[in-house]
């Protein structure tokens, strides 16, 4: 096991990790760090709890608007699928 400090805000943090997992956990860090000062305003700056809750609402909002998002080049597939089908469907009436 190793140990990871994350500095979030102004308050570092030691995490347990698998060894190997360490730059990614460093990566985690520096993700909710990032959104830190936004939440710290947000939340009036009362506490760290409170900032940490709006830290991880504002990236749940990310992860959610990011599963309504279709991926990258959907739509043309989609496109070639609707234009397929209404192809099909001009056949089927011309006959």
């Amino acid at each position: 096991m190793a140990d990871v400090t994350l500095t979030i805000g102004d308050r570092r943090h030691t995490v347990a990790c698998r060894d190997g997992e360490e730059p990614q956990l460093r990566k985690l860090g520096e993700l909710l760090d990032k959104h830190w000062s936004t939440a710290a305003r947000a939340s009036g700056g009362l506490n760290g709890e409170r900032t940490m809750l709006f830290v991880a609402l504002m990236l749940a909002d990310e992860l959610d608007e990011a599963h309504r998002r279709p991926p990258e080049g959907a739509g043309a597939v989609m496109l070639e699928q609707v234009a397929e089908r209404l192809e099909r469907l001009a056949a089927a009436l011309e006959n």
